[in-house]
């Protein structure tokens, strides 16, 4: 891929430029013999240098790569340096991070690690290049499809996807086979088999979830309102979902839930790892939650141990479930003097090689489909095979610029409806009419 270059500014960049200045009074001779060494001496410097690529994640990701992919891709390259800065914990942090350096000037980042839901602020705002020519579209099909879309902005691609990340339904396998149940393809199913097993004492809860407000609210939310037909914003129109009648179907389901005492009480404050560290000490028969969950669930001291199976998300009568995309890409930042480099990083943080190696040592979701049935993975992984048949029913949280603030909006209101300081409909019409002001506006 061949990006346009400034070209070199000698005088702007050389620190030998005043001795030149000054040199007027020596003779012709020696100011050439002069010249002709600093000329030669300054290549020779900067060719010694490594070129260094700033790239900011969050703290937890940071050992993973250190270890893996970016100690093999130095190896591979030794004119190339990733100066890996860690961020905060939390990603909306490290956005903000990200954020305010391109809004002052210059960013000091040449890779940028996005979450799947960043793309279209980021490269509406003109902070990324253009990488649609990059890849052919034999290369790009070899990415799940849906994680290859949410890299892309008005046709244009701006983020080639590194791990891929999907809501996935665990069950307990132990004790649907115990009752006779086959793990549930409706959200009436789901609601029976939580009660039937909550009535004989083999659980305490049937169906757990996250339920604070926060963006994990909004992620597990679109996968309920995909089951029951719904929809939050179209991204070719703007059109708005959240006041219509499959909106408050699922909002009634989510409700129904903590009222039947199918979800315990504490659910509207819960986030991940409240729910899986309850599914995993057993008390629970269904956790919505994401991969990451698999291999502490199935570790050596876990009580439910080769016990739980995955599968997409319920649905009603009529409708498909769905799964939320999850998952981080990279892409260049507008700003970056070094996009050759840059891209020649991407193309091998995101192959098939490095990313096997990626997910055998983090044990991430590949966005690669044939990583989720090789033998190597599948041998350590078995749910993998699972997994891509859950990623083809990814959806896509909605790709606009303004998703922060539209996530905003969902999750204060949905929030109010599921702890009752609003009805379900007045909190939905508000959001909706709140939403669609600010689609209008485009602020």
């Amino acid at each position: 891929m061949v990006f346009t270059m400034k070209p070199f500014d000698f005088n702007k960049t050389n620190p030998q430029k005043k001795i030149l200045l000054n040199l007027k009074h020596y003779t012709g001779i020696f100011l050439i013999v002069l010249l002709s060494i600093i000329l030669l001496s300054v290549p020779q410097a900067l060719s010694n240098q490594p070129v260094v690529l700033n790239l900011l994640l969050t703290a937890p990701d940071a050992q993973p790569w250190k270890q893996g992919i970016i100690k093999d891709f130095e190896a591979k390259n030794p004119g190339i340096r990733i100066n890996l800065i860690e961020g905060p914990n939390a990603t909306n942090l490290v956005e903000d991070l990200y954020t305010s350096a391109f809004i002052l000037g210059e960013s000091p980042y040449d890779l940028v690690n996005m979450d799947v839901i960043w793309t279209p602020k980021f490269a509406a705002a003109g902070w990324l290049l253009d990488l649609s020519n990059g890849l052919t579209a034999e290369e790009l099909a070899k990415f799940s499809p849906t994680d290859i879309e949410a890299g892309r902005y008005e046709g244009k691609l701006y983020r080639i996807p590194i791990r891929s990340d999907l809501g996935v339904l665990y069950y307990r396998k132990d004790l649907l086979d115990q009752g006779g149940f086959e793990p549930p393809e409706s959200f009436t199913e789901l609601f029976k088999i939580s009660q039937s097993l909550k009535n004989q004492g083999k659980i305490n809860w049937g169906y757990l979830w996250q339920g604070r407000q926060y963006e994990g609210l909004a992620a597990m939310f679109v996968e309920v309102l995909q089951g029951f037909g719904g929809f939050w914003v179209n991204p070719e129109n703007l059109e708005v979902g959240l006041d219509k009648p499959e909106t408050l179907k699922a909002i009634s389901f989510l409700k129904d839930t903590i009222e039947q005492e199918i979800s315990p009480p504490g659910t509207t404050t819960y986030m991940e790892e409240d729910t899986r560290r309850i599914f995993q000490s057993g008390q629970a028969a269904f956790l919505r939650s994401w991969p990451y969950v698999w291999p502490l669930a199935n570790g050596e001291d876990s009580p439910i141990k080769d016990k739980i199976g995955i599968k997409l998300m319920a649905s009603s009568p009529g409708n498909m479930g769905g799964t939320c995309l999850g998952g981080w890409g990279l892409g260049i930042a507008k700003s970056s003097k070094h996009p050759q480099e840059a891209w020649k990083a991407i193309q091998y943080f995101t192959s098939e090689e490095a990313q096997r190696q990626f997910i055998l040592k983090g044990g991430f979701v590949p966005s690669r489909r044939s990583l989720f049935t090789d033998p190597e993975i599948v041998s350590k992984y078995p749910h993998y095979s699972q997994l891509l048949k859950i990623a083809d029913k990814a959806v896509l949280r909605p790709p606009i610029p303004q998703y922060a603030q539209v996530s905003d909006i969902l999750q204060r209101y949905l929030s109010a409806a599921l702890t009752n300081r609003m009805t379900p409909e007045t909190a939905m019409e508000a959001a909706a009419n709140e939403t669609r002001r600010l689609l209008r506006t485009g602020d």
